[in-house]
Parts: structure tokens; C-alpha cells; sequence
């Protein structure tokens, strides 16, 4: 079976439609909603998206058995003011992706948005993360280490911080993942993209140098990306880790208590993840349809179809591919119990 634990939810114009007015009138018009029937759900997710076919075509194309969806992180406005539109349009969001795993039980399992309205305590968020995972079955919950997105990164405690410790002691209560995603970016210096990378080498190296998986050694995070940079930058920490009095652990076996997607466009860079960090803590993401959903001009493959790279891999042994295609997202998710039992 193969599971796609990064995917973002192919929503209706509507609700796009609708934060755009929360944006205009900064909820002065109330709350309204963008919510659609089941009949019009399905026609979104049988309708074509991406410059190519629907979002059901495209997974049944490259062999996708069940995707984890998620919202679109660049559209989570976290740093928008008033707080409420941001809380608004997280819950009207995962409403939908609820929506979507219902109708569709064996294709989607959803996980949640964080409504991280910048400036806000963070335990304004738990309420929203227990219903999605009590009331909706959300399966995990991501997780925005920046929700200034951009505008203030200095004042932003990294996740090293006790300032996350009342989310880390919640998601260890219900026993449930986050997934590691920075939102959008308002900086003039990068866009949304880069940040994205930025903050996963930046959570990734405040995550490791940290007492977090110590206080909370049942915590699960997955993050986006392959950890950004940091695979890629591995010796250089890894390096004064095993110096004499330098480090409680060598930089590896900090790095091994994350989980790493495999949401890496190119053979080299799913190479390099794998053997750095090790099979049994990657897990198969491949965010279709997405921004890798375009052909390779040169092999007229979809970048975003990486299963068949993986699989070449002859250095894996089945049990090894297994667990990056299927094994790892079912323990982490814990998509094997019912929503009643999680």
C-alpha cells in the first residue's frame, strides 16, 4: 500500500472566495460560511486542478492508495489580524478536509490545521486541535514553528522553547502527530517556499539541541521537506557532537528522534535523506498534486511521482521500502485504530 502522509486539500473556489472577504472586512460582517454540500465536494475533487487532471486522477495515476490532506499552509494567514479570521478560516478549513475524508474513507484521512494567530497565547489553538482530533479524527495536526510568517522571526521562541510546551503536553495527551509545516511568508527578502525550507532546518536544529524529547519522550513530529537543509549539512553538526563534553548525544541520534517526508524532488536529495537519517524515519510524501505536479522535460515523468525512484533504490531491502511506503505513516498515524479508539 502506498500512503502519501504530505497532501494539502483541494478545497472549492468558495472557500477562497469567502476568506477573501474575511480579509476585506476583518470579520466585521460576522462569520458567515464557505461550507458546500457532499454532491458539490465531490464534483471539486473530481474536477480538474493543477494544470492537469482532478486530484482523484492524479493519485489513482501514480499509485496513491491513501493521502494524509492537509490545508494549504500558504493560505493559513497566521499573521492576519484580527485573530478571529484566523481562527475562522482554520476551523472552516478543516471542516472541509473532514468533509473530503468522510466521503472518501479509503482514499483520505485528514490532519488539521493549528489556528497559530500570531500574537496570541498558544493555548488558544488547543481547543481547535481537540475537536479536530476528538469531533473530526484527524490523524495529526501541523504545526507552524513561524506564525509571524515572517514579519517578526526574532520574537518567535524556537521549538526548543518551553513557550510550546502546553502543545507538546496536549498532542502527547491524545497520543497524536504533528506534522512539522511552516505557513506563508510576508518577508520582502524570500517567498513562502524558502521559508518553508528555512524553518524546517531551524526547527530541526532547535528540536535536537533540546531537553523537548527528553521532557516528552512520547512526542511524534514529522517534518516537511526532508528537514530542509539539514541533511544536507549533517557533518558539520554532527562533528562536535562527538567531541569529549560538547553534546549529551551524538547530532545523529538527535536527528533520529524526528520523522523526515520525502517531499524531495530530485534522486539525489531522497538518496541523501534516507541513508542519512535512516528508513525507519522517513515516511513516502509526495504533496500531489502539488508544486512538483509538472513533467521533467527530460523523462516526461512527473516530478511528484517519486515512488518509482524509491523503489530503485537497490540498497533498500523490501522491509526497508515498505516502511518508508506504508509502515512508518501507520505507526506515527496511528492509521490502523478506528477514530472512536484515538
Amino acid at each position: 500500500m502506498i500512503i502519501d502522509a504530505h497532501a494539502h486539500v483541494t478545497a472549492p473556489d468558495s472557500l477562497y472566495v469567502w476568506k477573501a472577504g474575511l480579509v476585506s472586512h476583518r470579520g466585521a460582517h460576522g462569520r458567515g460560511s464557505a461550507k458546500v454540500s457532499d454532491d458539490e465536494m465531490l464534483a471539486v475533487l473530481n474536477a480538474p486542478t493543477f494544470g492537469t487532471r482532478s486530484h482523484i486522477e492524479q493519485l489513482r495515476e501514480i499509485g496513491t492508495d491513501l493521502q494524509l490532506i492537509s490545508p494549504r499552509p500558504y493560505q493559513m494567514m497566521h499573521s492576519e489580524r484580527p485573530a478571529k479570521i484566523v481562527h475562522w478560516f482554520t476551523e472552516e478549513t478543516n471542516d472541509m478536509i473532514a468533509q473530503q475524508a468522510r466521503l472518501m474513507p479509503q482514499t483520505f484521512r485528514g490532519i488539521g490545521g493549528l489556528p497559530q494567530a500570531w500574537g496570541e497565547p498558544l493555548t488558544r489553538c488547543l481547543p481547535e486541535l481537540e475537536r479536530c482530533v476528538k469531533e473530526l479524527g484527524m490523524v495529526g495536526m501541523l504545526l507552524n514553528s513561524d506564525p509571524s510568517e515572517g514579519l517578526a522571526t526574532n520574537e518567535v521562541p524556537d521549538l526548543g522553547s518551553e513557550y510550546w510546551y502546553p502543545l507538546y503536553e496536549k498532542l502527547v495527551e491524545l497520543d497524536v502527530a504533528a506534522y512539522l509545516h511552516s505557513a506563508g511568508c510576508r518577508s520582502e527578502r524570500h517567498n513562502y517556499s524558502l521559508h518553508f525550507i528555512n524553518e524546517e532546518t531551524i526547527a530541526v536544529m532547535a528540536l535536537a539541541r533540546s531537553r523537548v524529547f527528553q521532557d516528552f519522550p512520547k512526542l511524534k513530529i514529522v517534518v516537511s521537506h526532508g528537514g530542509g537543509a539539514v541533511p544536507y549539512q549533517f557533518g558539520r553538526f554532527q562533528a562536535p557532537s562527538l567531541r569529549p563534553g560538547r553534546a549529551s548525544e551524538p547530532f545523529l541520534d538527535s536527528l533520529r528522534r524526528l520523522y523526515y517526508d520525502t517531499v524531495l524532488y530530485s534522486e539525489e536529495a531522497l538518496r541523501l535523506l534516507i541513508k542519512t537519517v535512516g528508513a525507519d524515519r522517513c515516511i513516502f510524501g509526495a504533496e500531489r498534486p502539488g508544486v512538483g505536479t509538472v513533467k521533467d522535460p527530460q523523462t516526461g515523468r512527473w516530478l511528484d511521482d517519486t515512488r518509482p525512484v524509491i523503489e530503485s533504490f537497490e540498497w533498500l531491502t523490501e522491509a526497508e521500502k515498505r516502511q518508508i511506503f506504508e509502515g512508518n505513516a501507520r505507526k506515527v498515524f496511528r492509521l490502523d485504530e478506528p477514530a472512536a479508539s484515538r
